[in-house]
């Protein structure tokens, strides 16, 4: 029968020094940690700037045409109603 590879026991020769949990589950903050973040943001900043360099011309298509003109709003009846009654109290 086979002998299984893994053990429950540890090898002498693998086993590091003891260490506080604390410090180690911390981590560190380098200088390379600094740089990805700085890469993600400017591929961010591109990635937004790319989206609305690309649906820009949509904003043109606007209606710029879309308020009521003098002729439209004379037009506009307001009296078939009656006045309407305003709320003062404060």
């Amino acid at each position: 029968m086979a002998q299984s590879p893994y053990s429950s026991e540890p090898v002498q020769d693998e086993v590091g020094p003891d260490v506080d949990a604390t410090p180690v589950r911390q981590g560190m903050m380098g200088t390379g940690m600094i740089w990805v973040l700085a890469a993600s943001f400017l591929l961010v900043l591109a990635a937004l700037f790319g989206a609305w360099a690309w649906r820009s011309g949509d904003l043109q298509s606007v209606d710029h045409n879309n308020r009521a003109q003098p002729a439209e709003a004379r037009q506009f009846d307001t009296t078939a109603g009656g006045p309407v009654p305003q709320n003062e109290t404060r």
